[in-house]
């Protein structure tokens, strides 16, 4: 089960060009985003933990959206 709730995909795929979204488009939207975040932690964790720190800040996510 996914931790991101479909209707909140929906609304963002919508406010961004998206007319109509399928349930099962929107199932993989959510599965994308959540391996996109799930990504992006892990990487921001790594420059957090290389700063010396355990918390991840701002900086950190920044960071790592750039790489």
């Amino acid at each position: 089960m996914a931790d991101l709730p479909i209707a909140a995909v929906i609304r963002i795929a919508k406010k961004n060009g998206a007319e109509r979204v399928g349930h099962d488009g929107a199932i993989a939207l959510v599965k994308g985003a959540e391996e996109y975040i799930a990504n992006l932690t892990r990487e921001a964790n790594r420059l957090a933990m290389h700063a010396g720190r355990k918390t991840i800040k701002e900086e950190d996510v920044l960071l790592a959206i750039k790489m």
